[in-house]
């Protein structure tokens, strides 16, 4: 017999990427504030009420977000997916990428920045 592994990195369209945390124990703060110091961006930390919607939009960045607690589902309209965060769960959004999002709930606490992209590419 077969067990299936649960899947950790997905790859979706369009290069959007999710990486589960698949630990029991929460991925701790510090370790999410020195993945994006290590890659010398500055972070923005956010919460939402239960039940928040964002509208579809986009961004001329790479955007990297981190769910430290509670939920949020992300939509992609042009690819007809929905992605669930849970915490310790990263979501990568390649620039131009129209997203929605949807908080759990229990509300969701984020932590998120935006990597320019590089010219002459």
């Amino acid at each position: 017999m077969t067990v299936k592994q649960p899947l950790y990195h997905e790859s979706l369209p369009a290069g959007v990427q999710v990486l589960r945390w698949p630990h029991a124990h929460p991925l701790p703060e510090t370790e999410v504030l020195a993945f994006f110091q290590a890659r010398g961006l500055s972070p923005t930390q956010w919460s939402n009420g239960p039940g928040d919607v964002y509208g579809v939009h986009s961004h001329p960045y790479r955007k990297t977000l981190f769910c430290l607690t509670g939920s949020i589902t992300f939509s992609l309209p042009d690819y007809a997916r929905d992605v669930e965060l849970r915490p310790g769960d990263r979501l990568i959004l390649p620039p131009g990428v129209c997203h929605g999002a949807t908080v759990g709930p229990k509300g969701v606490t984020c932590i998120e920045a935006g990597e320019p992209i590089a010219r002459g590419r």
